[in-house]
């Protein structure tokens, strides 16, 4: 059996300053580091304590920070990869958010959703963020370590979702999951069947 904790960063500051994160590379708030440490204790909670696992991130700092503290917790180092990133929003990165929603363009209800220009110079389509995603786990489920923790962003997270239930790229334009700071996702393969399940998302039960 293969199982997934995909963590979404907690608090960091470009949430409590108001602005576009993205690739902005904002760092965890206090109160985002005691969550840190509170999903850190969770996950040392739910996996069996002699199982081998590793820990991938996003290398944005607040994601980076988040696995340092669960890693530091598991006794594990981290694998960074670039393709964890939040999609990135261009020009917006770090402005105010009202900025962006001046200039931001939604994707139409039908039609071509994927590769719709949502009016940022330099933002990253859905297409291009959903195909870092599917990568970046492809490369991930190699692995023969059977506890995994992923941390990332919550746009990022949509997808590895569809990719995890073999979604084709080309059918993920609609799909959306609700994503909070903090949130742990839990994902499992079975042995047998090898089939995929989503048997937890966004659980927040942590950090109350």
């Amino acid at each position: 059996m293969r199982i997934l904790h995909v963590v979404t960063h907690p608090e960091a500051t470009h949430h409590a300053d108001g602005l576009v994160g993205g690739w902005f590379d904002s760092d965890l708030t206090g109160r985002g580091l005691v969550h840190a440490g509170r999903i850190a204790d969770a996950l040392a909670a739910r996996l069996p304590a002699d199982a081998a696992v590793e820990v991938f991130s996003s290398d944005l700092l607040r994601a980076r920070r988040t696995a340092e503290v669960v890693g530091k917790q598991l006794g594990v180092g981290v694998l960074l990869d670039a393709d964890l990133r939040e999609k990135s929003y261009g020009e917006a990165g770090g402005r105010p958010q009202a900025w962006l929603d001046e200039r931001f363009i939604p994707p139409p209800a039908a039609g071509e959703r994927m590769r719709h220009d949502e009016g940022v110079p330099g933002a990253e389509t859905k297409w291009e963020l959903a195909v870092r995603a599917y990568a970046a786990l492809d490369r991930i489920l190699r692995s023969a370590v059977a506890h995994q923790v992923v941390v990332t962003h919550g746009g990022t997270a949509t997808f590895l979702l569809a990719a995890w239930i073999g979604m084709p790229i080309d059918a993920a334009g609609q799909v959306g999951f609700r994503f909070s700071p903090g949130g742990v996702t839990v994902l499992r393969e079975d042995d047998y069947f090898h089939n995929r399940a989503i048997v937890q998302l966004n659980d927040l039960g942590h950090l109350a």
